[in-house]
């Protein structure tokens, strides 16, 4: 097992709240190794049942590897199938990468009617002109020969920043996915920069919604700094995968409560590098004092019961 381990996370987020609400491991493949290794060992004959069985048990296990083994795509097609069919978030847009875009992930998301926003990677085909070329390509036709068609737009961005972006989008067919919107996005004016490529199922948008879906994107990489810094998510000491499953999900959870916090912004001159706003180590403090006092309001209620001291601290630290 590598020290390094891929994580597939979903995140729900507003302009004001980041949740984290699934992280999933993606176990390793192995597959290879394992081929290679039965390959080397493999015997003409077994005359001992300990060695039929030795074998055997091999081959089983790698069976169970192998159908054990899910890629991301797989991995996110179930945590969207769970999210749409507990109905939580019913009107809730979708944006992700194009590691993990396939067609039975959009299906899925329009099935429930929802609209979906990713990136496409530049050897992408698009019906262009009754032709199938490379969307990048068309851009650098585009950007060479009709460098007016790429229109500056404002977008507003989840974070609440307005930045200013010049897109071009249209709608086109993609090989398998049919008719869908792309959009061709340059952050410099002169067009010198590499374009971005969107794509979305919701031919009536504008490049404008189509960008300002997408910046919901980078909630998730919000989450993962957060979580990294704040709650532990890399502080996993399980000892098997399980546990360090339920270690990463609480992780999430701290993060919620943290941001829900109720604490107020300091206006004191030591804190006056937050600026007035609510701190990170405010919000813990916020908590902590919560949890103090409900254990003195606990201690108070067996005091007032009759309680002995012993049987407080009994009660507050079992043997």
């Amino acid at each position: 097992m590598g020290r390094l381990q891929t994580v597939v996370t979903g995140v729900i987020a507003n302009r004001q709240l980041i949740d984290g609400i699934e992280v999933r491991l993606q176990v390793p493949n192995v597959g290879k190794e394992e081929e290679a290794y039965l390959k080397a060992t493999v015997q003409a004959s077994y005359d001992q049942m300990e060695q039929a069985r030795t074998r055997l048990l091999e081959l089983l296990h790698h069976l169970e590897h192998k159908l054990a083994y899910k890629k991301r795509t797989e991995i996110v097609g179930e945590m969207v199938r769970q999210l749409e069919e507990e109905g939580q978030v019913p009107q809730a847009d979708s944006a992700f990468d194009n590691g993990v875009l396939t067609l039975e992930l959009t299906r899925l998301i329009e099935s429930k009617g929802n609209h979906w926003v990713s990136e496409l990677e530049s050897s992408r085909l698009i019906l262009w002109q009754d032709q199938w070329r490379r969307i990048a390509e068309v851009a650098t036709e585009l950007r060479q020969q009709h460098p007016e068609s790429f229109r500056p737009v404002a977008v507003r961005c989840r974070n609440g920043e307005t930045k200013q972006f010049w897109a071009f989008t249209k709608s086109v067919r993609l090989k398998r996915y049919g008719r869908k919107r792309i959009a061709m996005v340059h952050e410099r004016s002169d067009l010198t920069d590499n374009p971005r490529f969107l794509v979305t199922e919701a031919l009536q948008w504008e490049s404008g919604r189509t960008l300002e879906t997408w910046s919901f994107r980078w909630a998730a990489e919000g989450c993962h700094e957060f979580s990294k810094q704040g709650t532990g998510l890399e502080a996993a000491q399980g000892r098997n995968e399980e546990a360090v499953t339920r270690h990463l999900r609480l992780s999430c959870l701290a993060q919620s409560l943290l941001q829900r916090a109720p604490t107020v912004a300091s206006t004191s001159e030591q804190l006056a590098f937050a600026k007035g706003e609510k701190t990170f180590g405010q919000r813990c403090h916020a908590i902590t004092r919560e949890v103090f006092s409900s254990l003195l309001s606990f201690a108070n209620r067996l005091f007032a019961g009759g309680y002995a001291c012993e049987q407080v601290v009994a009660a507050l630290m079992p043997a």
